[in-house]
């Protein structure tokens, strides 16, 4: 009972960081130490387990799935998302550079602390370092795309999202956000149970993730210290997302007036400004940022502690 207590709370480590678009799920359960049995259990959904649960041997089902494993990291990810949506978006709106400020602290750790796993920094390990660094970059300076409601497009938003989001670095709100759909899928309809949104994303992600868990598990298999500095990449190319300081670029019309929808202002991007060190709120920013470190820190000392006991 007590380890599946710790895999909810390793799952709500999970969901709290999808809601926020630029940290990613995936980066908490490799670091937790959660990541490779997650992706091997979700693999396993396959042909085998459906003759299981048709054949009704529920227990071989069960232990072959790694069930209860699983409906612990996603109950603590559906705790998260559900509880903490109004919260982040009451914080982003009052508080964002702080709320940044942890947050960027948290991922340049874990870049030290996920990387650090690698076995041997051999040529092939740091091309392909390299290679997720330079992705990454690629992904976080993208326009976002227009807002869609339209069915398939959810279902690829969901796809999308899902593959990011169990990817060390890439963020499924971030991809969202990219795609134009991270308040209408990410804020509105979680807060508002619009189910006529959240129907295709959901069964988008479903379909993404037993497919995408089998490549995954593969490449931690065949070309583990490979995929594992890949991920670190993913991780290190996506702290410029983070970064406290932003400034939001609204969608102009011809006379120079924000164009809004549903009463909000449409951000075309976020520009990265240069802090004013003078302010108080400057400091506090950096605090946040030491205490986002200390979190990581944290975390993978508790983890060592219960691996050697």
């Amino acid at each position: 009972m007590k380890d599946y207590i710790g895999y909810i709370l390793k799952g709500m480590g999970m969901g709290a960081a999808n809601v926020i678009p630029g940290v990613s799920g995936g980066t908490i359960a490799l670091i937790t130490g959660i990541f490779e049995r997650l992706i091997n259990a979700i693999k396993s959904f396959g042909l085998t387990a459906f003759r299981l649960l048709v054949k009704g041997k529920i227990k071989e089902f069960v232990r072959h799935t790694d069930l209860w494993f699983v409906i612990a990291i996603l109950g603590g990810i559906l705790i998260a998302i559900v509880s903490l949506a109004k919260l982040f978006d009451f914080l982003f709106t009052h508080y964002p550079v702080y709320i940044w400020s942890y947050f960027f602290g948290l991922v340049l750790a874990s870049v030290y602390f996920v990387g650090r796993t690698v076995d041997k920094w051999k040529i092939s390990v740091i091309v392909t370092f390299i290679i997720g660094t330079a992705i990454a970059v690629i992904i976080s300076v993208l326009n976002p795309a227009t807002e869609s409601d339209n069915f398939f497009y959810l279902m690829v938003c969901g796809v999308a999202a899902i593959c990011s989001m169990i990817l060390p670095g890439l963020s499924g709100s971030f991809i969202l956000f990219i795609m134009g759909n991270y308040k209408l899928v990410a804020i509105d309809a979680i807060n508002e149970r619009d189910f006529e949104i959240l129907f295709p994303v959901l069964l988008g992600a479903i379909v993404g993730l037993i497919l995408f868990s089998h490549l995954l598990s593969w490449l931690l298999k065949k070309y583990k210290d490979e995929t594992i500095s890949l991920l670190t990449g993913f991780i290190l190319g996506s702290v410029s997302i983070l970064w406290p300081w932003q400034k939001a670029v609204f969608l102009m019309d011809e006379t120079g007036k924000r164009i809004m929808k549903a009463g909000d202002p449409i951000i075309v991007r976020y520009e990265r400004i240069l802090p004013e060190t003078s302010h108080m709120e400057f400091w506090f920013a950096i605090l946040f940022i030491v205490v986002g470190i200390v979190s990581i820190w944290l975390i993978e000392k508790t983890a060592e502690r219960k691996h050697v006991d």
